[in-house]
């Protein structure tokens, strides 16, 4: 069975019960093999999902700010050691001890600062209904928050590339998070559909979370199950608004074609041939919550493929809660994207999975 007949027979299998609507797009070699789009972008209205809708980023967003530092340090403008503190002086939360250790641009990078999701009333992740404030103010009242453990000590998804986003602010004159990563990324590459924020409405998704029978359209705000039995509320309607902090852990919207010109990039001179190798290749020694995978500098890298269900050592694979994912095979030059407007499914359920397998098992 070739590439197209497996990844269709995916996609039909899980359109209605489990995706509402999706843009699927892999790269093989630098050339386009699979792209489709299918589903229903507005499942109510009956509109069609196509190549250019626009969908809720959450933490794809980390790997766009992440690449942003990167070619930042390439620059001469920052470098992985340098501490937070060299650019935000407020920035200096207790470890369990008591002390003010340092935290690095290294350790942000990895997330392995201390900084998890465990976050205080006032502060907001980029998805949720919580206060609409600046960056600064946010990561303010993020430092007032304990660290769960001394830097370098250990691997904790969270905020940390909220507070890189902060840094890169300060690096860069006061401006803003958003115009830093056009000026260094997204501009240069043409990503012209990615930013903080929508304007285009009518090319945004709805989105949808998982439901029993079938995905139910998200209310606002709309509470999703997390994985410790407890309950995240999401906030469809914050993409639009523009006094909402510019969260680098989450706050974006684009394109399945915006991303895949990033991977593409990332493989060619996007970076010094050092610096890309650090998107690929495990950055930590801090075990990850998945087995056998280590962080990069943008994502998990496989470090036993069979053992991890991933079919490939050195895949580089990460995702966003608001439905979407990608997988990077640098050994054959292989780049897959997958946006969808179905919370989790998209991002780490089964989907995720059937798509992984059609193309690499």
């Amino acid at each position: 069975m070739d590439l197209q007949t497996k990844v269709d027979a995916v996609v039909n299998a899980a359109l209605g019960s489990r995706i509402v609507g999706c843009v699927v797009l892999i790269n093989q070699g630098g050339k386009r093999v699979y792209e489709r789009a299918a589903g229903l972008a507005d499942r109510e209205a009956g509109v069609p999902v196509r190549l250019d809708t626009i969908f809720r980023l959450a933490s794809v967003t980390k790997p766009i700010v992440s690449l942003t530092t990167l070619r930042m340090i390439d620059k001469g403008l920052l470098s992985l050691d340098d501490k937070v503190t060299d650019y935000l002086p407020y920035f200096t939360p207790r470890a369990p001890d008591g002390s003010t250790p340092p935290i690095t641009i290294r350790h942000l990078l990895t997330h392995t600062s201390g900084i998890t999701y465990d976050l205080p009333d006032d502060v907001s992740s980029g998805s949720d209904p919580r206060d609409l404030i600046p960056l600064q103010e946010n990561l303010r009242r993020l430092a007032r928050h304990p660290l769960a453990f001394a830097p370098g000590s250990k691997w904790t998804y969270g905020m940390s590339i909220d507070v890189l986003g902060g840094v890169l602010e300060k690096v860069a004159s006061g401006r803003s998070l958003g115009e830093v990563v056009a000026e260094y990324l997204t501009g240069p590459l043409g990503m012209t559909d990615t930013r903080f924020g929508v304007t285009d409405r009518a090319r945004l998704a709805v989105p949808y979370a998982d439901g029993k029978s079938e995905p139910v359209r998200m209310d606002e705000p709309h509470p999703v199950p997390d994985d410790n039995g407890g309950v995240r509320w999401f906030s469809p309607g914050r993409i639009f608004e523009p006094t909402a902090p510019q969260s680098g852990g989450s706050g974006m919207a684009g394109t399945a074609s915006d991303l895949m010109l990033m991977l593409e990039a990332l493989a060619g001179d996007l970076l010094k041939p050092a610096t890309r190798q650090r998107a690929y290749t495990p950055q930590t020694d801090c075990k990850m919550d998945r087995p056998c995978e280590i962080f990069g500098a943008i994502g998990a890298v496989v470090t036993d493929g069979a053992a991890s269900g991933w079919h490939r050592t050195g895949l580089v694979e990460w995702g966003g809660v608001w439905g979407n994912n990608w997988i990077i095979d640098p050994g054959t030059n292989t780049h897959v994207v997958v946006y969808t407007n179905t919370m989790k499914e998209g991002c780490n359920g089964p989907f995720r999975d059937e798509v992984r397998d059609a193309v690499f098992a």
